[in-house]
């Protein structure tokens, strides 16, 4: 009986320590992870959320998140509780990917050139550290997170495989900080779309939107296809301001953006 019993203490010590072995070889920190950027001697926190099958021997989708107006801030928390992270807690398997949430500070946007710097070495950062796909990166944003998405794209239009921009737009509202650079002559939609060219896009807004007026998506959506772009434009009927809700809701939404890959270049 002692030495069966030895035996089975032996075979459970066994089992424990090839367990944390295994854990530790293969296994990873996963789910909404906190993580910073050190940026002239400032630390600004952003999360990652990391699917629970993610293993380095792939290479992974990344998606990067902007947030809106009411969740800036130095939290590092408080935009993952808007948009895309309440969708990933609701529906968990419909979002194979990394996903990249930085945090704009108050009083700014996201064209500052220091959220700018942060959103872009948040980006790369979990790239390197997650082993994440350049050719299928991705930008979405809501709200003056639109705004940033629509600017980035037009300023990085080889960065992002597709885009998706949510209740977003290109004129800003006249309680908005003023932009750190002056608005293009001309149609300022017509010049972001131009930049954005072939890019893949899916823009949604509210119809009922009191907040981004839909006629920004609308101006967009119109601006593209006169140039031919790749884009789909949703619109919901009776719909306010947080039309991220259905639209991170969409079952096709994610499905669509990770079928994207960038362009071989020439």
């Amino acid at each position: 009986m002692k030495r069966a019993s030895s035996r089975w203490l032996s075979h459970s010590l066994f089992l424990v320590l090839l367990s944390l072995l295994t854990g530790s070889a293969l296994g990873a920190e996963t789910g909404f992870l906190n993580r910073r950027v050190e940026i002239a001697g400032e630390t600004y926190r952003y999360q990652v959320f990391v699917p629970a099958n993610w293993s380095p021997k792939e290479k992974w989708p990344v998606v990067l998140f902007l947030h809106g107006a009411g969740e800036r801030g130095e939290d590092g928390i408080l935009q993952t509780e808007v948009g895309i992270g309440t969708a990933i807690r609701r529906t968990v398997d419909r979002f194979p990917a990394i996903i990249v949430m930085p945090q704009c500070r108050k009083g700014v946007w996201w064209t500052d050139p220091r959220m700018e710097t942060v959103v872009f070495q948040a980006l790369d950062q979990s790239a390197r550290e997650f082993n994440g796909d350049a050719d299928r990166t991705y930008l979405a944003g809501l709200s003056m997170g639109g705004y940033g998405s629509w600017a980035f794209a037009a300023k990085y239009p080889t960065r992002f495989a597709a885009l998706t921009v949510i209740c977003g737009g290109v004129r800003r509202p006249s309680r908005a900080p003023a932009p750190e650079s002056p608005a293009p002559e001309g149609d300022p939609y017509l010049a972001v779309a131009s930049q954005v060219g072939k890019t893949p896009t899916w823009i949604f807004h509210g119809a009922d939107d009191r907040v981004v007026p839909p006629d920004e998506s609308r101006k967009m959506h119109q601006a593209l296809t006169s140039l031919s772009g790749v884009v789909r434009y949703t619109e919901y009927e009776g719909v306010g301001h947080a039309s991220w809700e259905k639209a991170f809701a969409e079952p096709e939404l994610m499905t669509w953006m990770l079928s994207q890959r960038r362009p071989a270049a020439k």
